[in-house]
């Protein structure tokens, strides 16, 4: 008997799972942050931090602000789902900052890279190494025409498969 309600319950799991879609996967267990608050970050207000734990939503054309705490040297990814796509637009920016925007990395892509890469994967991500320990601000802007949901995975350096122990 206790095989069967294991076998159920299996059953049930596996139902659940098959019937997510693409942006359910994209989100995961993760809740969305309204990043209506006011936090200070790099000299000026960040509305909220984002985790592993949530995500925002927002609407390009458009320019987004927020920031993650970083506990040790890690790589720090933002990564975006889009719906409702009606124009590439030219460019999309994602700037990751160090601590206290001491420095930063800026990718600039062609919006139609932006959206192609989104179509070929589902998902649209840029990383960059930060070293510093604290808040760093992550600046995203694009003149594309979509909606987003956007998440920033922060993975430390010690573990990543190709760093040296």
């Amino acid at each position: 008997m206790k095989n069967i309600w294991v076998i159920a319950q299996l059953g049930l799991f596996l139902t659940a799972m098959s019937c997510t879609g693409p942006e359910e996967a994209f989100i995961g267990t993760r809740v969305e942050d309204r990043c209506d608050g006011e936090w200070p970050v790099c000299s000026t207000t960040i509305g909220c931090f984002v985790g592993d734990k949530s995500y925002v939503a927002g609407r390009f054309p458009g320019h987004n602000k927020v920031a993650v705490h970083i506990f040790e040297p890690s790589t720090v990814t933002v990564s975006f789902f889009l719906s409702e796509v009606s124009a590439a637009g030219e460019q999309t920016v994602v700037t990751i900052y160090e601590d206290a925007c001491r420095a930063r990395t800026r990718t600039e892509i062609p919006g139609k890279t932006f959206v192609s890469e989104w179509e070929q994967t589902g998902v649209f991500s840029r990383a960059a190494d930060v070293s510093g320990v604290g808040d760093h601000m992550i600046e995203v802007e694009s003149d594309a025409r979509a909606k987003y949901l956007m998440k920033v995975d922060v993975l430390p350096i010690r573990l990543k498969p190709d760093s040296e122990m």
